[in-house]
């Protein structure tokens, strides 16, 4: 395929997320599978980077929640037709794999982002127990003694309740210090992951998975030597 209609069938995804245009997503996403695109690559640089156009939409108060919704339909009318075509070696799943609790922190609704980051795991192989949104700070500490799962990843998409995670990270190095926590979201940076005590910062869906792997590995590491 030329780089050309690789472009195309891009930014066709892309536009039809922020459109919220289904039909188009649709139609481009089959034309991806027929033609033998990349399905990653059309995944994280079509549908995933209109989802982050809307957001920042959202953010300028350009898009409100009705269009978020519409756009989100539209996003997962592609992951529907893509998702199963995901080759687990373009996520970079190789070797390590595990568990992952997942949710978007106590007073934040927002869960879009999470969900792209959900499927990203679940195609590399990782069992995610999904806490979903608005999660009590609690529940996460919570989960992971319960399935002892060796990264706990949390998201916020306003400075208000980002500031809930430090509090998650405390709680759980206490009762288990060897827990991997990931932080993501729209104000999280790599120094304030570092400044709560996290071990990783996810700048994207992809990014939270490579991380993902690098932690797990780490951790079986340890507990071989």
């Amino acid at each position: 395929m030329s780089e050309e209609r690789v472009n195309e069938l891009l930014k066709e995804l892309h536009e039809g997320v922020v459109e919220y245009d289904e039909e188009r997503v649709v139609e481009a996403s089959n034309a991806v599978l027929a033609e033998g695109h990349n399905v990653y690559n059309a995944v994280m640089n079509g549908l995933a980077s209109g989802m982050e156009e809307v957001g920042e939409l959202y953010d300028q108060q350009e898009y409100f929640v009705p269009e978020l919704l519409m756009c989100a339909d539209a996003l997962y009318a592609g992951l529907d037709i893509l998702k199963p075509h995901i080759d687990p070696a373009d996520v970079g799943s190789s070797g390590a794999k595990g568990q992952v609790v997942l949710g978007s922190i106590q007073g934040d609704v927002h869960d879009i982002g999470k969900n792209i980051i959900k499927m990203m795991f679940e195609v590399a192989g990782f069992t995610v127990y999904d806490l979903g949104r608005d999660v009590p700070l609690e529940n996460f500490v919570e989960e992971q003694l319960k399935t002892d799962s060796e990264i706990v990843a949390m998201s916020a998409m306003m400075t208000t309740t980002m500031m809930g995670m430090k509090k998650v990270v405390e709680m759980i190095k206490e009762k288990n210090p060897n827990v991997q926590i990931m932080l993501g979201g729209a104000p999280v940076t790599g120094d304030i992951a570092d400044l709560f005590g996290a071990d990783g910062y996810a700048e994207s869906a992809g990014n939270a998975v490579q991380e993902a792997v690098k932690m797990v590995a780490s951790l079986r590491k340890l507990q071989s030597e």
